[in-house]
């Protein structure tokens, strides 16, 4: 029986509604269809209104026997109206719908139920409604969807958009603004708005008021939420929308200035200048008035230039003039300038400038013109012997200040038989030399000299000199004994251009051509015939009551090592570590155990392992250098990978480096420079160590130095070193390249498990190590740099230091990563098994990597088989339990050499 239309009246309201009421029999199936009801795109969900009224079972006594209070709720979907066509089986059911109340008496009990109804997929949908045995009238049907409506929400425009589930909805900013990323909002279920994000803001001219650009005579200079801001002063009034006011005729604004600030104008000239003449040689002082019109700027500074002028024309004053604080950039109205001859005329002008002065054609000086006239002659200081004989002396002098061109100063030589008080002899020279002819041989002589002013006016006398004459018959000695040291030195200078090239020498191109190079030059403590001269000369001897030892803290290659302190007077006790030589010593080992000091002593740079001194006057000889606090570099390094950011390693990198260059100039080569040599302090300062071992190449199968300490592993020696035994700074250089490996890949060993002579192969194949996992990319570039194999195209350590000056001044530009690349890597200890093999087990792999201990973590994951572990991702690394960063590199780099198999069965690809 199908639904029946009729009238209702509802709380005086009269309705048509569909009812039926068939509920004398059982098993009723009575159905209401919809029209057509078409489907707006996007709209996946509706929402179905009804209101009916329900008739309660009980009413009807003994006659309802089939009677029901609910009926159901059904929808079926299509692409076209299919008109009258009407199969059951096409719909499907949504819900049963029950009422809140049933009418029992005449007043009727409406009842609104509301049903989603979705997905929808199709154009339309027909609703149905089935009764099975109520007595109910349906009122109404509303169909409906919600919309979020369009909205303007921080500066974005969002269009209206359907309701449905949440849904991310893309905007875009208003006119006259911008935003970075599109803007973005969610839009919900009930037709809300919420979480807004990425703010629009305005452009450089407008605001967020309703008239959004700047109003005349405001601006605003950038892109920004910020509000329109009066021109500042000393502008042009601007226009509508302006973002910037353009300064005035005559005002200016420096490049460093905001478009904020008042424009400025540049400085008047100086005032008031005047000089004054200073004691001392040449020296003078000028002083001066700030100007009068500063332009309202903070930054004025001052300019002084220096002239000789004539009526023709002028020069400048050259670079012998010195200033002093110096001629540019002065804050203070005043400046001293020296070294300047008498009797000539200096014209100074000063300058005033600001930030502004350069866009002015106009230069407000300030000049005066003004000259020295000494009075005093200058002082003597110092006398020179150039020559003698039995009977003569050949004496010279230098004014400390140089006369005028117009003057010349005369002096006056005095000079006696040394003990004689009494008898002196007085020259009067117009020269600053002079030949002292019938002296007595063999015989000492004092001398003293002072200049004579223009007026014969005397200066004061130089300090007393000594001089002796030759004896008789020592002429011709003389002339032989200098022939003979002019050979003497020729063959020492040649000596020392052949230990320079052993070293690398000045005559090695690669050594720093810097000009501020240390004073001094390392000498090879080996060239002093007895080692205990050079022990003297360079090392300070220490008394042994001073030193206390306290524990031992390792096993060095003459004798065990000690912490101790050591009493300084001023200092209180000081940490150090004490170097002791074993007992059964033979006086060679003794030697060569102090030698290790003698070169040490030579040095004083703060990257470079400090001397204390040595104690050679007692039974066990000691070397007492400073105590750095975390022991070597690669064990410091050792498990702490994550914990020292990249930022502070190079830092450890430059220090390093800098002891490097310092050892450079100074024409010493460190030969076995590695991370195991560099020690680290409590504020992790990173010092150069090791500098006792002689070494010389052995052609054995592992290609390895043989050394008073035994072997040392080639994998830090440059090729040209092993090839030809040239070793240079540009060796160390290569040296130091593995150690920035060592550092970056935190104290792992260069090449992993490599054989000395596979590494030879590697590198002769033009084979490197490849970048340690999250290593930044300019510092691999250095590495490789330093691993290039002609050596002179190498960097020297003046550019190493600067360069990493550079980064550490720029710490984003360590923030790009260089690629690991598995395919040129080298054979890495996990790759395979012992048999060149995959490995056959998870257990097996994790063993051979050192990572037992998470076998039961990939057990409990389900990760059985090697297939499985070549899958795993980064973060499913992290999500079996592995959580220390050192222990997941460690997996991760073992993963990335079993995936390529070409590169885990052999030692290494091109």
């Amino acid at each position: 029986m199908p639904f029946l239309l009729s009238s209702l009246l509802v709380n005086g309201t009269l309705f048509y509604t569909y009812s039926v009421c068939s509920i004398e029999t059982t098993e009723q199936d009575n159905w209401l269809r919809t029209t057509f009801i078409q489907r707006r795109p996007g709209t996946s969900r509706v929402s179905v209104e009804l209101s009916f009224v329900v008739r309660d079972c009980n009413t009807f006594g003994g006659a309802s026997v089939g009677c029901k209070e609910t009926f159901n709720l059904f929808i079926s979907e299509a692409d076209a109206d299919v008109g009258t066509n009407f199969r059951k089986g096409q719909f499907r059911k949504v819900a049963t719908i029950a009422p809140d109340e049933v009418t029992q008496g005449r007043v009727l009990k409406v009842n609104t139920e509301t049903k989603t109804v979705g997905p929808l997929s199709k154009k339309g949908f027909y609703l149905g409604f089935q009764d099975v045995g109520a007595c109910v009238a349906l009122l109404s049907v509303r169909v409906y969807y919600k919309t979020c409506p369009s909205t303007v929400q921080s500066l974005a425009v969002f269009p209206e958009t359907v309701a449905d589930a949440l849904r991310e909805v893309e905007g875009a900013c208003v006119e006259n603004a911008v935003s970075q990323a599109t803007p973005r909002i969610y839009c919900t279920a009930e037709g809300k708005w919420v979480v807004p994000m990425v703010q629009c803001q305005c452009l450089a001219g407008y605001e967020a008021t309703g008239d959004s650009s700047c109003k005349p005579g405001y601006f605003k200079p950038s892109v920004s939420n910020n509000f329109c801001q009066v021109c500042p002063d000393n502008t042009k009034p601007s226009a509508s929308g302006a973002s910037e006011c353009l300064c005035e005729e005559g005002f200016f604004r420096a490049p460093s200035d905001p478009p904020t600030s008042a424009c400025s104008a540049p400085p008047s000239a100086p005032r008031d200048l005047t000089s004054m003449t200073l004691p001392g040689e040449g020296k003078l002082q000028l002083f001066w008035s700030p100007p009068l019109v500063t332009g309202g700027r903070s930054d004025l500074m001052y300019s002084v230039v220096c002239k000789l002028c004539d009526e023709a024309s002028c020069i400048p004053c050259g670079e012998k003039i010195r200033f002093e604080p110096g001629p540019t950039d002065l804050q203070d109205p005043t400046v001293v300038v020296s070294d300047l001859d008498s009797h000539l005329n200096y014209t100074f002008t000063v300058e005033a400038q600001s930030g502004v002065s350069q866009f002015s054609a106009e230069r407000p000086t300030a000049t005066i013109t003004t000259a020295l006239d000494y009075t005093d002659p200058p002082k003597v200081t110092e006398i020179h012997l150039d020559d003698r004989s039995p009977t003569s002396l050949f004496l010279s002098w230098t004014p400390t200040r140089r006369p005028p061109a117009h003057i010349n100063h005369r002096y006056e030589l005095m000079y006696r038989r040394k003990g004689d008080v009494t008898t002196y002899k007085v020259l009067i020279l117009d020269k600053s030399f002079v030949q002292i002819d019938g002296l007595i041989p063999a015989t000492t002589y004092t001398f003293r000299v002072h200049a004579l002013g223009p007026e014969g006016n005397p200066g004061s006398y130089s300090a007393d000199h000594e001089f002796n004459t030759f004896p008789l018959g020592t002429s011709t000695v003389f002339g032989v004994a200098v022939i003979l040291l002019v050979v003497v030195a020729g063959l020492l200078l040649r000596k020392r251009r052949l230990n320079a090239r052993r070293r690398g020498g000045p005559e090695d191109p690669y050594f720093s051509t810097d000009q501020h190079k240390p004073l001094k030059t390392y000498i090879d403590p080996h060239t002093y015939e007895d080692p205990n001269i050079a022990i003297h000369k360079f090392v300070t001897e220490i008394d042994p009551s001073v030193i206390g030892k306290q524990k031992v803290i390792g096993v060095g290659e003459f004798g065990e090592v000690f912490r101790g302190v050591m009493k300084i007077p001023g200092r209180g006790e000081v940490p150090v570590a004490i170097k002791t030589l074993k007992p059964g010593y033979s006086e060679k080992q003794r030697q060569d155990f102090l030698s290790e000091a003698t070169i040490m002593g030579q040095f004083s740079h703060p990257n470079i392992i400090h001397l204390e001194g040595v104690i050679t006057k007692f039974k066990h000889a000691m070397i007492v250098t400073e105590y750095m606090e975390n022991g070597a570099l690669d064990t410091y390094l050792k498990g702490r990978d994550g914990e020292i950011p990249p930022y502070q390693l190079v830092g450890m990198l430059r220090g390093i480096a800098a002891g490097m260059k310092y050892l450079s100039d100074m024409n010493y080569v460190h030969r076995d420079l590695a991370a195991r040599n560099v020690l680290v302090n409590s504020n992790l300062e990173c010092k150069v160590s090791d500098f006792g071992l002689s070494r010389v190449l052995e052609d054995d199968a592992e290609g390895t130095y043989t050394t008073r300490g035994g072997k040392i592993p080639i994998r830090w020696t440059a090729p040209e070193a092993i090839a030809y035994r040239k070793f240079t700074s540009a060796s160390d250089v290569w040296s130091f390249g593995i150690v920035m490996w060592e550092v970056m890949a935190f104290g792992e060993r260069p090449y992993w498990d490599m054989s000395n002579h596979e590494v030879m192969k590697a590198i002769n194949e033009n084979f490197r190590l490849p970048a340690p996992m999250d290593c930044p990319s300019a510092i691999y570039q250095l590495m490789l740099q330093c691993w290039l194999h002609e050596r002179l195209k190498r960097p020297r350590f003046l550019d190493i230091v600067n360069f990493l000056d550079k980064l550490l001044k720029s710490p984003e530009s360590l923030k790009t990563i260089a690629d690991f690349d598995p395919r040129v890597s080298i054979r890495l200890p996990s790759t395979s098994g012992g048999d060149g093999t995959m490995f056959r087990s998870v257990p097996e792999w994790l063993e051979s990597i050192k990572m037992s201990q998470y076998k039961e973590s990939f057990a409990r994951a389900g990760i059985t088989t090697m297939e499985q572990v070549l899958a795993l991702r980064h973060e499913d690394i992290r999500n079996i339990g592995v959580r220390l960063p050192g222990h997941m590199k460690r997996i991760a780099y073992s993963i990335l050499g079993l995936k390529d198999e070409t590169s885990s069965l052999s030692v290494f690809a091109v």
